[in-house]
């Protein structure tokens, strides 16, 4: 069991590793450490819980990302993907509750990694993946709303439209400060790459603007936005270790969320890990990347932090400044650590609606909105797939959007396989090779008495029934009838009982059946499930010309 146990990337660029890229490394993971500063404080206390809980989950998370991962430059942490489920989870079940998911997100994830299940994770419908981290960014805008406006409201609700209702009912408490600290953060997080891309600027806005609120409240008269140290106490120190009050009930109520962690965490890391691959030309290892993300999500809980996936910004952040393995990722939560411990007071200086207008540039860049419209262009089953999921991301949870999501892409792949699976029949004459890419044709006529069916497509459950009905309208009654398979590349349960009922129908009607061009897998499942026997094996012939030699030879006697 060991042997198997995939090898971190970590360890093996550790054997080539040399003074350079370490340097390069080196700087990479500062940058990004700064970076990730703002991000994980935002992160946190948008979720719910305090700056403390987002820095801790960075720290912690993303160390063992980057030292048990399978990818050279993934940076884990939190992210702005998890603000609504970690935000509902603790609305409706604490702290404790969000502990408890995280945990069994985390066993999840690595139960994935360890069946190998990273490239099968990535055959999620790219209409659902969009959908839903459009909704998660309408969603995150929405909760930024109070603090943008400076809003005076004592609860606010869980759900989006009950929070619009609550922000146009005190509308009247705005403070248009607060509204201007937003727009200035925008601004400066927007305008910033075009004079330096090598300083964050929503690190910049963030220490520009905490000035100016600090020297606004200390030398004026002028009310100020709301700062984080009005809300939350940032702690100091390293987190203490906390054991979570689990119950079976506990554990049956938030087994949804749960599995929405865990599938929302394998799909945004493992897309951040392709995506890092494209641009450094190299290539991760998905299951043992699912593996790190799930170590990371059993252990930070404990500390008291959140979901911990791959983050694309911090990611591409990290390759744009030279970072090429894990040791850079590594770095970025040294750098966050020797802040939490020496730093920290000081963000108990920084405005709300400067954080605000941090995740205002989150959301619009995670709402994906080009790729949004330009789905309106392609097939309107992918618009179906794309709208409920965004629908119901925004309006009910992200646990049902991605089921619903699933479910209906799964229908209208079924249907779209249905519509270009055909049964046909031949009639006296036709040409065998029936529209191959072949130099020649021939034609072969059908001996008397001799029907040949062709089905074209996967035989499960949808054209099994189609070809069970389409054999049912039959008026004739041939000696032989032979189906064609050669265009089959799979059989189900279905499609074999059909079979099975046909082979008995047949006999009872005096009819010969006989199976041509069956493809090796499908005779496999044909003779495991027993039914191989019962259609007689001489009538399983390997081409139409086999099948048609046979059905002269039963049809004359």
């Amino acid at each position: 069991m060991i042997k198997n146990l995939p090898i971190p990337q970590l360890f093996k660029d550790l054997k080539h590793y040399n003074k350079e890229t370490f340097f390069k490394d080196l700087t990479a993971g500062i940058i990004v450490g700064i970076v990730a500063l703002p991000l994980a404080i935002a992160f946190g206390i948008a979720s719910g819980v305090s700056p403390t809980e987002g820095l801790i989950t960075a720290i912690i998370g993303g160390f063992i990302v980057s030292f048990l991962g399978g990818s050279k430059v993934q940076i884990g942490g939190p992210t702005g993907a998890f603000i609504v489920i970690v935000y509902g989870i603790i609305a409706q079940h604490g702290i404790d509750g969000l502990a408890i998911s995280t945990l069994m997100a985390g066993l999840m994830l690595l139960l994935m990694g360890f069946l190998r299940l990273g490239t099968v994770i990535r055959f999620i419908p790219y209409p659902i993946i969009v959908g839903f981290t459009s909704g998660i960014a309408v969603t995150i805008f929405t909760t930024q709303v109070k603090d943008i406006l400076g809003l005076t409201i004592d609860k606010i609700p869980g759900d989006f439209l009950g929070k619009w209702e609550a922000y146009f009912a005190h509308l009247d408490t705005w403070q248009p400060l607060s509204l201007v600290f937003a727009v200035a953060t925008v601004l400066i997080i927007v305008l910033t790459p075009k004079l330096s891309k090598k300083i964050p600027g929503s690190l910049i806005a963030l220490i520009l603007l905490t000035v100016v609120s600090y020297f606004l409240g200390q030398y004026t008269e002028i009310s100020t936005p709301d700062t984080i140290g009005d809300h939350f106490t940032f702690t100091s120190a390293l987190p203490e270790f906390r054991l979570p009050v689990i119950s079976i009930e506990r554990l049956q109520a938030l087994l949804p969320s749960a599995f929405t962690i865990a599938m929302l965490g394998a799909i945004e890391s493992l897309l951040s890990a392709s995506v890092a691959d494209g641009v450094i030309g190299a290539k991760h290892d998905s299951n043992t990347e699912l593996i790190a993300q799930g170590v990371s999500n059993v252990v930070v809980p404990f500390f008291g932090g959140i979901p911990v996936t791959g983050a694309i910004a911090r990611t591409m952040t990290n390759i744009n400044n030279g970072g090429r393995t894990p040791v850079a990722g590594i770095v970025h939560t040294i750098v966050l650590l020797l802040i939490l411990l020496f730093l920290s007071p000081l963000t108990a200086y920084i405005p709300l609606a400067a954080l605000a207008g941090v995740l205002v540039i989150v959301s619009y860049n995670m709402s994906g909105w080009r790729s949004f419209v330009a789905f309106f262009k392609g097939p309107k089953s992918d618009v179906a797939v794309l709208l409920v999921t965004f629908i119901l991301t925004v309006l009910i949870d992200l646990t049902v959007a991605i089921e619903i999501g699933m479910l209906l892409a799964i229908l209208l792949f079924m249907r779209r396989v249905m519509q270009v699976s055909n049964i046909s029949k031949h009639e006296t004459d036709f040409d065998p090779a029936g529209g191959a890419e072949t130099l020649t044709r021939e034609t072969l006529r059908l001996p008397e008495g001799v029907e040949v069916y062709e089905i074209d497509g996967p035989f499960f459950f949808g054209i099994a029934n189609k070809f069970d009905e389409t054999m049912r309208t039959i008026a004739t009654k041939p000696k032989v009838r032979i189906i064609r398979m050669r265009k089959v590349p799979f059989i189900d349960s279905t499609g074999l009982h059909n079979l099975s009922i046909m082979a008995d129908h047949h006999k009872g009607e005096g009819i010969v059946m006989i199976l041509s061009g069956v493809r090796d897998n499908v005779r496999l499942v044909i003779e495991d499930s027993g039914l191989l026997d019962k259609l007689d094996r001489e009538n399983i012939c390997s081409d139409i010309f086999e099948a048609l030699e046979r059905a002269k030879a039963l049809s004359h006697s």
